[in-house]
């Protein structure tokens, strides 16, 4: 069966249609995990025009990126689990919290947020659905019609890993446990189950959504190529690098979106396995999220791979950021488009909203996020 990848500029999705991506020799239309190739004239080098950025001249890229930047220390286990108590958010709010660093987005922040909409042009950050297995989404979703007929038609999906690779969701904080222990120290005994599932902690605490000021942090774009190499770290001074370049900082209550260019590779080299290959927050970046009081942190995969000797869990940040210090996990997002419009305009500051499906007793949901400008 022909499999068509599709992927929507920005351009495109306002104006309600397709546009092929061209890349290398060959045009792709793309809808995770098909595709469809047309031969092209072949292009050693590609353009990247920096629109809109003051005093920044248009940048020739390689056809690859940069070599993966591994040469930083590492975290060493015993430090990790000093960070555990001198980090730790839990009690900040109270012995009964659920919302962790979210208390942070009050009504006056989502107001602050709602101030920089200026034009009302909304971007989704969720990647596509997709129904069938491939290199990049071992577990899909399960998607059928159910009536197609001349009166009218419906569907039915089911999420059978929502924590997967193939889902854009929010997670909650009954998802990841520090010995036995969620989010703000509850223990886990008899508070999620396999018949109850999470009787606290779960999704149904953020049921009323997520509404703050969004922050991109596009460190490809930085660094001048078009993604990040698989195994790069991104370090405390890359953040800070863009923040003196483009003059926008991530502070508290604030949605910190953090770009490699995963969607990128893909358009240009296929699809690949996250887990064995993709850049990543370095690991030091941790205390850098305590003391920014950031409310959610998005990235497009959780951790870099592959990973030096001798270093913690590919999802040690992950895994801290959730359930030590309260963040709200946006994982597995796609931020090619934020990208686009961010550039276009100058402004990596914008109002995002995060919608949860109302899943009783769930430990995450599927999200569809939506900046806007």
């Amino acid at each position: 069966m022909t499999r068509l990848f599709r992927r929507q500029s920005l351009d495109a999705r306002v104006r309600g249609r397709w546009m092929p991506v061209r890349v290398r020799s060959r045009i792709v239309t793309r809808s995770r995990g098909k595709e469809e190739t047309s031969m092209t004239t072949p292009k050693s080098r590609m353009t990247l025009l920096l629109a809109g950025l003051v005093g920044v001249a248009p940048l020739t890229l390689g056809p690859h990126a940069q070599e993966a930047d591994t040469s930083g220390p590492l975290v060493s286990e015993t430090q990790f689990e000093r960070w555990q108590t001198d980090l730790s958010n839990w009690g900040r709010w109270g012995p009964d919290d659920e919302l962790g660093m979210a208390n942070l987005i009050t009504p006056a922040k989502r107001a602050e947020a709602a101030s920089l909409v200026t034009e009302g042009l909304t971007v989704s950050l969720s990647s596509d659905a997709q129904n069938y297995e491939s290199l990049d989404v071992p577990c899909p979703v399960q998607w059928s019609m159910v009536r197609a007929t001349r009166a009218g038609a419906s569907d039915q999906i089911a999420y059978p890993c929502i924590h997967g690779p193939g889902t854009t969701h929010l997670d909650a904080f009954a998802h990841v446990f520090f010995d036995g222990k969620m989010w703000n120290g509850y223990d886990v005994d008899g508070l999620v189950t396999m018949e109850e599932g999470a009787t606290r902690n779960s999704i149904m605490a953020v049921r009323h959504g997520l509404v703050t000021r969004g922050v991109l942090y596009d460190i490809p774009r930085l660094k001048g190529v078009a993604y990040l190499e698989p195994g790069t770290r991104i370090y405390v001074e890359d953040l800070e690098a863009w923040e003196a370049q483009t003059g926008v900082r991530v502070g508290p209550g604030d949605a910190f979106l953090i770009r490699w260019g995963r969607w990128a590779r893909q358009d240009a080299l296929g699809p690949f396995d996250t887990g064995l290959e993709a850049a990543g927050l370095d690991n030091n970046v941790i205390p850098w999220l305590r003391e920014r009081d950031v409310a959610i942190a998005g990235w497009e995969t959780p951790g870099y791979a592959p990973q030096p000797e001798g270093d913690l869990s590919r999802v040690a940040l992950h895994n801290f950021a959730l359930t030590i210090l309260g963040i709200q996990v946006l994982d597995r997002a796609d931020f090619q488009a934020l990208a686009e419009a961010a550039s276009a305009r100058n402004r990596w500051e914008f109002m995002v909203t995060i919608a949860p499906l109302a899943i009783p007793n769930g430990t995450g949901s599927p999200v569809n996020p939506i900046a806007m400008f």
